[in-house]
């Protein structure tokens, strides 16, 4: 470690951070002005991905900028993105759409929007069609139902598939820390049976299989990042796995994911501040540098919200307002 044991909790700066670069400002605002030109009038985005998951990203992305959520600039995009969340919902199963992908990532957003919006402004004048916290628990039902059907104790694109993969049961499995941090009541196995999941994919070289259950088979800088992180936020820094991939990804700071890259950056981001405070620094700032040169004149990144919303949640770490962002 290039800290010493206990530096972190002696210094507020990771925690909340200090004066945010004038790049990545520029960035963001630029970002978050894009997205909120492009939400709908129902509160969702549109593009190649809909679902109740982009939505989730791009709230979350206004959340994590530090505006109030319930009387700054944002906060009317902020509460339109949650009733078009919470509306797409499926009131018996609970199921978030369009994918288990989809549901992680939604389930992830409510949990950061919980506590933190007045829910007496979110419906605006109109019926309440169930609460923010209604809402999480109906999706932690969802996914628990989904993981019993699941031999491997993991999940993979829909509730009702019987394979699994490391990285779908690493977006559900950040939904649900995130909504147990939250103060909600997630079942300890539904946490453990995918915890063991991933610990069983992974290698002592700190590779993580795609799928199949066993450690290793295939290197990928995306799935080592995302168990670097579930293993951090589950508070199991002490496992060798966790020591393995966070080696993995730290060896390999310099690495340009050919594709996914929006979905890597998102993750790496976090796993190197949870794991290496040093590393994430000098991620981040050559991050900031690359995003800054590669955004379209309109504040937009690739070919939509998806794109955009994932790149500007890659420099959310610098602002630290989401409670999932807290070492």
């Amino acid at each position: 470690m290039l800290f010493p044991a206990g530096s972190s909790a002696q210094d507020p700066s990771l925690r909340f951070g200090g004066a945010i670069p004038q790049e990545v400002e520029t960035v963001y605002e630029r970002g978050l002005s894009w997205l909120a030109s492009k939400q709908s009038d129902a509160g969702g985005w549109q593009g190649g991905h809909d679902g109740a998951g982009i939505d989730g990203i791009c709230l979350m992305a206004f959340l994590a900028s530090g505006e109030d959520p319930n009387f700054g600039r944002y906060a009317p995009n902020v509460r339109r993105a949650l009733r078009a969340i919470i509306r797409s919902q499926d009131s018996t199963s609970g199921y978030l759409p369009g994918s288990m992908y989809h549901h992680g990532f939604a389930m992830l957003s409510l949990s950061e929007a919980y506590g933190a919006v007045d829910e007496s402004l979110l419906w605006e004048g109109g019926k309440p069609v169930r609460t923010i916290g209604q809402a999480l628990d109906l999706a932690i039902r969802c996914a628990g139902t989904a993981q019993k059907a699941n031999r491997w104790g993991g999940w993979r694109y829909m509730p009702n598939s019987t394979d699994a993969d490391t990285s779908v049961t690493g977006a559900v499995l950040m939904g649900l820390l995130a909504a147990r941090n939250a103060g909600m009541a997630v079942p300890d196995e539904v946490i453990d049976n995918a915890l063991n999941y991933m610990r069983r994919s992974t290698g002592k070289d700190g590779s993580v299989a795609y799928a199949g259950g066993f450690g290793g088979f295939g290197e990928s800088m995306n799935r080592s990042a995302i168990a670097t992180l579930v293993a951090a936020v589950s508070k199991h820094k002490d496992s060798e796995e966790f020591k393995a991939t966070l080696k993995h990804i730290t060896e390999r700071l310099e690495h340009n994911e050919g594709s996914y890259k929006e979905y890597f950056r998102y993750y790496m981001a976090q796993a190197l501040f949870q794991g290496d405070y040093a590393s994430w620094q000098k991620w981040n700032a050559a991050t900031a540098r690359a995003l800054g040169e590669t955004q379209a004149a309109d504040g937009s990144f690739g070919s939509g919200a998806y794109e955009t919303g994932m790149s500007l949640l890659a420099l959310a770490l610098n602002y630290r307002f989401l409670p999932i962002y807290e070492r």
